[in-house]
């Protein structure tokens, strides 16, 4: 394949498909036949303009992926071309503070694949072999798609010290508060989660989960007649608003752990006097760490993550405009791909 399609993000909500050369893979680096790459929220900021000055307009998006490696670049061991993979899109950079400690995740020169360098949205991609994790046989390539979203909410759950049969609330029922949630179940937790949305509340309860809407219902309250007027023993913050962090403090039993997912754009409020009063502690979570990501492998691979209800849309590379779209007018879905090329 000498050209291969790819898709630019050109500012002003727009995007350009373009043919381009493709490149061998160099020294140290693989070469991803591109299957699906979903769109995150990430991506929808940077569609917006909210990250131009990061992104630029010679861009390819995208990094939510899965694929199978196409070509093996010198000194590249362990890996072979048809091989399954995902790309957890992480680049720490030089040494810093951070990577010495052991926490290359959160780098100080972490470079985010994807936006910092160009990403999935091409239908050959070169990527450092250490960003590659293998997927079992059988595992279908669209399902596969979830996994690095998935891998956050494992990140989120594994840094919560969650324990089987605790109580535990998720603020915001989005993409990826339903996968905090479907994680947090499979670890033992028994989860409510509270979202205004009505189509996600619906599809929520398609899940099998217990809702509030706190439009409509004191969540305080409803959380305390669950728990026997205890509260939460983890807290998961996905809303990304005021009421959302009003919230997280409100229902918090005594020496609960607030997991804070949410990026906040502005500075939040917070009622600090709660964790005085209830010895609350508050858990910063970014990304994920290569444990979290075969955490996910695996729950994606036995079926508890329920992708086919996740993955609300698919549309190809071609019509990825539209794509975009037609996922920032919509109310009702949670994961849109993009089936970037024909990978079995």
């Amino acid at each position: 394949m000498s050209t291969i399609t790819a898709a630019y993000y050109r500012g002003n909500k727009t995007f350009e498909v373009a043919r381009i050369e493709a490149q061998p893979p160099g020294p140290g680096e693989v070469q991803v036949q591109v299957a699906y790459c979903g769109i995150c929220g990430t991506d929808m900021h940077a569609y917006h303009g909210n990250m131009d000055a990061r992104v630029g307009f010679e861009r390819i998006l995208g990094h939510e992926m899965s694929g199978r490696i196409a070509a093996v670049g010198e000194g590249v061991e362990g890996w072979a071309q048809g091989d399954a993979i995902v790309v957890r899109p992480l680049d720490p950079g030089a040494p810093n503070p951070a990577t010495e400690a052991g926490y290359p995740h959160v780098s100080h020169n972490l470079k985010f694949i994807g936006l910092d360098t160009d990403g999935a949205l091409q239908q050959l991609w070169n990527v450092p072999a250490f960003t590659l994790h293998r997927l079992p046989e059988g595992l279908r390539l669209d399902h596969a798609a979830l996994i690095e979203p998935v891998a956050v909410a494992c990140h989120d759950v594994r840094l919560s010290r969650l324990q089987p049969g605790e109580d535990v609330v998720v603020i915001g029922g989005g993409p990826i508060g339903i996968l905090v949630a479907m994680v947090a179940r499979a670890a033992g937790g028994t989860v409510v989660i509270s979202e205004v949305n009505p189509h996600r509340l619906a599809i929520a309860g398609k899940l099998g989960f217990d809702t509030v809407n706190p439009a409509e219902a004191d969540l305080k309250a409803e959380i305390e007649a669950r728990t026997g007027s205890k509260g939460a023993d983890v807290v998961f913050e996905v809303s990304g608003t005021q009421p959302g962090v009003d919230a997280m403090t409100a229902v918090a039993a005594t020496r609960a752990r607030i997991v804070m997912v949410a990026i906040h754009a502005k500075k939040p409020q917070v009622d600090l006097f709660q964790f005085f009063w209830r010895e609350l502690q508050m858990i910063g979570a970014r990304v994920y760490e290569p444990e979290d990501y075969e955490k996910a492998i695996a729950l994606v691979a036995e079926g508890q993550i329920d992708a086919d209800t996740v993955i609300t849309d698919v549309s190809p590379l071609s019509e990825i405009q539209a794509a975009f779209e037609a996922l920032d007018a919509s109310p009702t879905a949670l994961k849109s791909l993009i089936k970037v090329g024909d990978v079995a």
